[in-house]
Formats: C-alpha cells, sequence, structure tokens
C-alpha cells in the first residue's frame, strides 16, 4: 500500500512523526520513505511493505498528514501505475523535464570517435535548436575483438563540448559500477558542464547487481533498454531493481526484439507497446530507432524506414527518441551503416514535430468522445 502525503509535508514536522509512530504500532509491517523534489513542491510518499490486505483505505486515509491511500495493484511497486492512482510523475534533471506528457530528442553518436566529429555533432543539434545528446563512451561489443569505447578517457573533452554547446543531458550506457565514479570524477572535474542520463542497456537488463548500484544513487537519471529477449513483465520489473534501491528517474527504453520475424529489420519493432508502458507505469518511455531498424533503407516514398518506426512511436505518444547521427557514417567505429547524416537533422526533426502534433491531436479527439 502506498500513502500519498500532504504536500510539503516535511520529516522533522509533528505531523509526520505523529504519522510514524502510529506506523510503527502496526503489527508485521514495515514501511520506506520516499520525497520527490517537484518543479513547486516536496513529494512524500510512504510505502508500506508485509501483509497491507487487512488495512483499509478508508483507516488510512485518516491518518495525520496522509492525503490520499493506494492499494497496490501491480508487481512493481514504486514504479507502477496502480488501480484509482491517476498521479502523473516526472522529474526535473539539469533543468529539462522528463514525463510522459512532454518530448525530447537525443540524437548523437552511438560511440564516441574523435573530439572533431563529437563537436561537429553538437554544434549541427545546437544550431537545431536542441539540448539533449547521446554520446558512447562504453560500449558493449558481441565480438571481444571489436571497439570497445574509448571509455574515461573521452569524457573530459565530450563534457567540455557538450557544454560549449548548450548541451543540458547526455545519454551515456554503462556496462559496470565503476563506470559511475569515473562519469561523477570527470563532471567534477570539469566543472559540471552538463548532466548525464545512466543508460543500462539491453544486454545488462537483468544484470541485478549492477541495478542495485545504479539505483542506490539518486544523483543521476537512468534509461533502461527494454531486454532484447525476455518479456515485458520482466523488464518492468528490472526497473523497479533501480526504483526499490532508492532512484525513480527512472525512463523506460523500447528498443526491438531480438527475433527474424523482423527481418529485414535488425530487431521486431515494439513501439506498440509505448502506451501499455505508460499505462502500466509511470516512467516516461524512450524509443530507439536506430537500433530496432538497423539501416537507412527506404521505401518507394523515399521516407527511410528509421523516420517510419519514429513516426509510429511519438504517434503512440513516446516522450523520448535516441537516435543514432554522424558526421561521416563510414567512419563511424559503431553502427555506422544506421547513422543518419547531419544534414538529415532538421528533417528528422521537423517529421517528428509532425508525428506529435498527430498524436496530440489524437488525445484531443479522445478527450473529446470520452466526454460525450
Amino acid at each position: 500500500m502506498i500513502l500519498i502525503l500532504e504536500a510539503d509535508l516535511g520529516e522533522q514536522s509533528p505531523i509526520f512523526q505523529q504519522l510514524l509512530t502510529r506506523l510503527r504500532g502496526f503489527s508485521g509491517i514495515h514501511f520506506r520513505v520516499h520525497q520527490e523534489q517537484g518543479a513547486e513542491q516536496v513529494l512524500s510518499e510512504i510505502y508500506l511493505i508485509g501483509d497491507t490486505k487487512s488495512l483499509r483505505i478508508e483507516d488510512m486515509e485518516a491518518l495525520p498528514g496522509v492525503e490520499r491511500a493506494v492499494r497496490v495493484s501491480r508487481e512493481y511497486r514504486l514504479l507502477g501505475r496502480h488501480t484509482g492512482d491517476q498521479r502523473t510523475h516526472g522529474f526535473d534533471y539539469n533543468g529539462v523535464r522528463f514525463s510522459q506528457e512532454n518530448l525530447h530528442v537525443f540524437a548523437g553518436l552511438c560511440a564516441v570517435d574523435t573530439p572533431e566529429h563529437v563537436e561537429q555533432m553538437l554544434r549541427a543539434l545546437q544550431e537545431n535548436g536542441q539540448v539533449c545528446t547521446r554520446m558512447g563512451a562504453y560500449k558493449p561489443r558481441t565480438s571481444p575483438y571489436a571497439f570497445q569505447g574509448h571509455g574515461k578517457d573521452c569524457l573530459p573533452w565530450v563534457f567540455e563540448l557538450a557544454g560549449k554547446y548548450g548541451m543540458r543531458v547526455i545519454a551515456m550506457e554503462i556496462l559496470h559500477e565503476s563506470h559511475m565514479d569515473e562519469i561523477r570524477e570527470a563532471l567534477e572535474k570539469t566543472g559540471h558542464p552538463t548532466g548525464v542520463m545512466l543508460q543500462i542497456g539491453t544486454r545488462n537488463t537483468q544484470n541485478f547487481e549492477l541495478l542495485k548500484a545504479v539505483g542506490r544513487q539518486q544523483e543521476l537519471p537512468v534509461l533502461l533498454k527494454r531486454g532484447f529477449g525476455i518479456t515485458l513483465e520482466e523488464s518492468l520489473n528490472a526497473a523497479e531493481y533501480l526504483a526499490s534501491e532508492g532512484n525513480t528517474k527512472v525512463i523506460f527504453g523500447l528498443r526491438g526484439m531480438k527475433t527474424n520475424l523482423g527481418d529485414p529489420h535488425r530487431n521486431f519493432v515494439d513501439f506498440a507497446q509505448v502506451p501499455v508502458v505508460k499505462r502500466l507505469t509511470r516512467m516516461p518511455v524512450c524509443i530507439d530507432p536506430s537500433h530496432s531498424v538497423g539501416s537507412r533503407d527506404a521505401g518507394p516514398d523515399g521516407i527511410m524506414d528509421v523516420f517510419h518506426v519514429t513516426a509510429q512511436g511519438v504517434v503512440a505518444g513516446a516522450n523520448m527518441i535516441l537516435v543514432d547521427f554522424h558526421p561521416d557514417p563510414a567512419t563511424a567505429l559503431v553502427d555506422g551503416p544506421q547513422a543518419l547524416l547531419l544534414e538529415e537533422l532538421p528533417w528528422f526533426l521537423e517529421d517528428v514535430r509532425l508525428a506529435r502534433e498527430a498524436y496530440e491531436e489524437r488525445r484531443l479527439l479522445a478527450a473529446a468522445q470520452i466526454s460525450i
């Protein structure tokens, strides 16, 4: 059961302490306090863990400081959207708002290669009004002999260039707990010119010890990609590992499923599940069209498959797009064949705008039908 407290009810207030005293008297139940700093107020929730079936909603809502009580209806307790719980959820990080209501494009290099290419990419993003990007420093590869990324050596100049071109958030995959330390150290040494969203890739979706370690830190938000060979339910529970350790600043990423049923695409596109994830959880949803499609192939209409599947995800309500671009894909060290060109960035962003506009119109149409 979740107890939603009155806004700005501080932990030191007499009402809050009175509530905790009452909760400590419940036999067989322990609790965890979670606080979230919103744009204008602090929101507090208390999670009751144990045999809560005998607790009545009415009795819980009569406790001091409790605004509303919600009975947990899903296995993922902290990130789930439970029965009767229509709260919106989101978080702010480094001046950027992430929620199920908005949309951000994270275009950039799948793998950082040279300072020149990084600067060209970031300059193009700034010229097109973007404040988010993706930059891969640590790369998991199928072959042990393939390029594994520049790692911590590239972090200082990547962060400095990001600050120079006004990038607020960089999505960056990590493979090990130590990578968080390297990122934080580089941010500190460069004066925090930008922010980092830690990315857990599809291969590590069920690396539970890594999930726990990432969840224990609450400074950096997390993008968790769906595991390419497991069910959606299993991936959502993986996200809950992050939240259970304290970090609820989580975005869920759909990146395609590994099956030949999707051929000739690299993975079977799963963007139809954007609204499913938003219905089951309160997490913003990201789509990764580049790793779903894996090519620059276009149809007779001249529109690339990457554009088509991006539009499908956006029309379905996606909140974030992770997409590969490169100044010179022929020399890219990772996934060059699927990277879009810098001169295609304005086209891509305009296509996204059209798809988002269609989604907003569909929302209005649905609202009008519901009100009839």
